[in-house]
């Protein structure tokens, strides 16, 4: 399957739930702010986001600094 992440493709070896890809791609998924086709899904619908070909999906963490 091929979808869309941080507007670049990436192949998906099977079906995948948001939570899965998030988890595989971040470190502290719970930190990360996830839009699904221009939509943001909150922390508790994840696994219960399925991702389709063609998704396109925006991964956003924050970063302290001074």
């Amino acid at each position: 399957m091929n979808v869309i992440v941080n507007g670049k493709p990436k192949q998906l070896a099977s079906s995948q739930n948001l939570s899965d890809l998030v988890a595989a791609f971040c470190k502290q998924p719970r930190h990360v702010i996830t839009e699904l086709n221009g939509a943001i899904v909150p922390v508790h619908q994840r696994a219960q986001t399925s991702l389709k070909e063609g998704d396109a999906l925006e991964l956003v963490t924050f970063v302290g600094g001074g």
